[in-house]
């Protein structure tokens, strides 16, 4: 029996990087967890609830009631991929809006938010077998993780895949504000205290700004195959 291993996959916002990590899971039997999901789930929450009011949390209010926020996955068969459950309501496309990207640095930032988050993480991980991606993982979440990657790609590129994926689902958005929204991130996740965006000294980089998703694919696979062997 092969042995499992975690794999642990950081990067900016809209490199990719959880459409690489979907599909490798998909591929090799492995579970795979979105933690950007689950920020943005919170974020959702929050803005359901009246609790960000500009760039303004009030986090005490969160505070109270995160333990009433629930977020789980549950298996699409008809997409081949996991959808995210707050509080047993199926809210993938609504996670996926600007008015909660725009957000959800500012709650991911949140050293609360954070601790409780990764203490889920490391409860799903436990068993192994699984491909988890964030901002944190390879760093916070799983320090020891087999194999970790970094994605990155230019602000210029990711903005343009993002306002691609908008507009395919119907949001009316435009390049400038998918590119101000990007590097808005790119700044929060990297500066914030708490459990920052930076690449772990093990990690393998990938720049994909001017890779196909085959070869992006092709790229992870690889590595994994490696790092399979290499943990036996």
């Amino acid at each position: 029996m092969e042995k499992k291993i975690i794999i642990a996959i950081d990067g900016h916002s809209s490199s990719g990087k959880s459409t690489m990590a979907k599909d490798l899971a998909r591929e090799i039997g492995y579970i795979y967890i979105d933690t950007g999901a689950m920020y943005r789930a919170v974020t959702l929450y929050c803005l359901r609830k009246g609790y960000i009011q500009g760039d303004k949390i009030q986090e005490e209010a969160l505070k109270a009631d995160l333990d009433k926020v629930d977020i789980s996955f549950r298996y699409n068969a008809e997409t081949g991929r996991p959808d995210t459950y707050l509080n047993g309501e199926k809210v993938e496309k609504e996670i996926r809006s600007m008015e909660v990207a725009d957000k959800v640095s500012l709650v991911a930032a949140l050293g609360f938010v954070r601790r409780a988050m990764v203490a889920k993480q490391q409860e799903m991980g436990k068993a192994k077998g699984i491909v988890m991606d964030g901002r944190d993982i390879g760093t916070v979440v799983f320090p020891n993780a087999e194999l970790k990657v970094f994605v990155t790609a230019s602000p210029e590129v990711r903005a343009r895949r993002r306002l691609e994926e908008l507009q395919a689902k119907g949001e009316q958005t435009t390049y400038e504000e998918v590119l101000a929204n990007v590097k808005k991130r790119d700044y929060i996740d990297s500066t914030r205290e708490e459990s920052p965006l930076r690449q772990a000294p093990d990690a393998l980089v990938l720049d994909n700004s001017n890779m196909t998703i085959p070869e992006q694919k092709q790229w992870l696979r690889d590595k994994f195959e490696a790092a399979v062997c290499s943990s036996k």
